[in-house]
């Protein structure tokens, strides 16, 4: 087994963020995705969980298949949002059967009709509490840069961020296209006397309506200058995807220079967007 801490306090590490697919074939591609970019010695990988757990199971046996079947880890997130306790204990605990040794403890958005998700937590840091409880267990945790959606001011977020980042290993950020928000957001905890690591989260995108309504729901930026350039691909699936790269590619070599403890970047259960900027980056795999 492998602890990303580890892994992390060894030097900069280079990970990889997939989507549990919803067909067969989505599957069987992406398990070929995964084998295709191993080539690239990533340092983990990282499976997401659909809202109020939709994905459970396939989240579970993607990562379980991942983790065994390949020299890296691979990371669940998990949300905790409408779940039981009960539920979740046996998550984590057929995790740790399974050899997993890394979660990403989250909260989870409340339905966007407003009703109760029941469950009986709320809030990331007691999802944090809990994987302790259950075993030895390397934790992470999210990152607003530009301050979580639900926030109430700048201010309360980063005390909240730097207490959760106390209790857990490390962080990781959602994604931004701006570096300076990911070095302002290190400041303001480094003010707070918070020194866990928070690996920025980058995402190459494949889609401008995707990236637009992503960006929407995070509190993310798209800078002007971005904006226009989306304008003028927009309907060009091939220029988008090539306009997310060069992005991407850029954003990296800026927060490179900021000394980060790692690079995050969202496949989008691709393999050539990931491929692209490595050679932008002069990269034959991770260093």
């Amino acid at each position: 087994m492998t602890s990303i801490a580890g892994l992390l306090a060894e030097g900069p590490t280079w990970s990889f963020e997939f989507f549990p697919p919803k067909t067969p074939e989505g599957e069987q591609n992406l398990l070929e995705v995964i084998d295709q970019l191993s080539e690239l010695q990533p340092s983990f990988v990282s499976v997401t969980y659909g809202a109020l757990g939709t994905t459970r199971d396939l989240t579970r046996d993607l990562v379980v298949r991942v983790n065994s079947e390949h020299r890296f880890p691979a990371m669940p997130h998990l949300t905790c949002v409408g779940h039981t306790r009960a539920e979740l204990v046996e998550l984590l605990e057929g995790y740790r059967e399974a050899g997993i040794e890394n979660v990403l403890a989250l909260a989870g958005d409340p339905p966007a009709d407003g009703s109760d998700p029941g469950g009986d937590f709320t809030y990331a840091t007691q999802l944090v509490e809990l994987v302790r409880e259950v075993g030895d267990l390397t934790v992470a945790v999210a990152a607003f840069p530009e301050i979580h959606p639900r926030s109430p001011d700048r201010a309360t977020d980063r005390r909240l961020l730097a207490e959760k980042l106390a209790a857990a290993d490390f962080g990781m950020t959602q994604f931004f296209f701006d570096a300076d928000h990911y070095r302002v957001m290190l400041h303001e905890l480094a003010d707070l006397d918070c020194t866990t690591p928070v690996v920025p989260g980058v995402m190459p995108f494949i889609s401008v309506a995707g990236a637009r309504r992503m960006s929407a729901m995070n509190n993310t930026e798209i800078p002007s200058w971005l904006q226009e350039r989306m304008d003028a691909v927009d309907g060009d699936a091939e220029a988008t995807r090539k306009l997310g790269v060069e992005v991407a590619s850029e954003l990296i070599a800026q927060l490179l220079d900021i000394g980060v403890p790692g690079v995050h970047i969202y496949a989008m259960n691709r393999a050539t967007s990931i491929e692209e900027i490595y050679a932008n980056l002069g990269l034959t795999s991770a260093p």
